[in-house]
């Protein structure tokens, strides 16, 4: 029985760190958009690692002991993420530039594999349907691509404008499938009286009424009434 722990023991440490290096080896693409073959070598991998770790004697004891141990070194690899930038970069590599100003950069390109079409594919999922608008593109250590696009291509906001706003801050919960939540209506410092009245503006008699309403730190209420018809025409709020 000890054995089969010493074995388990250094063949799941092995293969873990063999796992690692391959997974690094395959690429962050393989995260962001895993495609039916990559699903079919996932599994297979998954597989073919606990066939090697478990081995064919004593399936439940090694089992256990792969199970914790994965446990451990999971932890003390998130754990060294954390103390130690070098072993981070090795693990799980770095942010890397995809567009510069609008102009590709192939050698990037080629480092992570990925082709011109895969590349305009995520360009237009962040709205950005040309090259020419794109400031920078870069491929995070998680697959996604984050794209700033060229000053002039930016939407306008209020700071470009010089317009002040307020804050609207986190929404409080008020009302929850036709429950109110007393404690969320206490701490904003208003009352049942004022939440009525309010209520009653937009002809709602009672909160039984309301399927979700929250507060903003305006003292805006924002109202979902319940659908008394429940029976939805085909398509009604979508494509079906």
């Amino acid at each position: 029985m000890e054995k089969v722990l010493l074995d388990t023991v250094i063949r799941g440490f092995g293969v873990y760190i063999l796992a690692l290096f391959l997974t690094r080896l395959i690429g962050r693409k393989l995260i962001s958009q895993m495609t039916f073959f990559d699903f079919v070598i996932g599994v297979s991998m998954g597989s073919m690692i606990t066939n090697v770790v478990v081995g064919q004697q004593f399936t439940a004891t090694s089992a256990v002991t792969a199970f914790i141990l994965f446990t451990a070194l999971t932890i003390l690899a998130e754990y060294l993420h954390i103390k130690s930038f070098k072993i981070r970069k090795v693990v799980n590599s770095e942010p890397v530039t995809l567009v510069q100003n609008g102009t590709i950069v192939e050698k990037n390109m080629k480092n992570i594999r990925m082709t011109i079409n895969e590349l305009m594919m995520k360009l237009r999922e962040k709205n950005a349907f040309s090259l020419a608008d794109v400031e920078f593109a870069i491929m995070e250590t998680d697959g996604e691509l984050s794209v700033l696009p060229k000053a002039e291509k930016q939407p306008l906001t209020p700071y470009h404008m010089k317009i002040q706003t307020a804050k609207s801050g986190l929404t409080r919960d008020i009302i929850i499938d036709g429950n109110l939540i007393e404690e969320n209506l206490a701490s904003t410092g208003l009352d049942k009286k004022w939440l009525k009245s309010q209520l009653n503006s937009q002809n709602i008699k009672d909160v039984s009424e309301v399927f979700y309403a929250g507060l903003d730190n305006r003292k805006k209420l924002h109202i979902s009434k319940k659908n008394i018809n429940n029976s939805e025409g085909h398509g009604k709020y979508g494509i079906e």
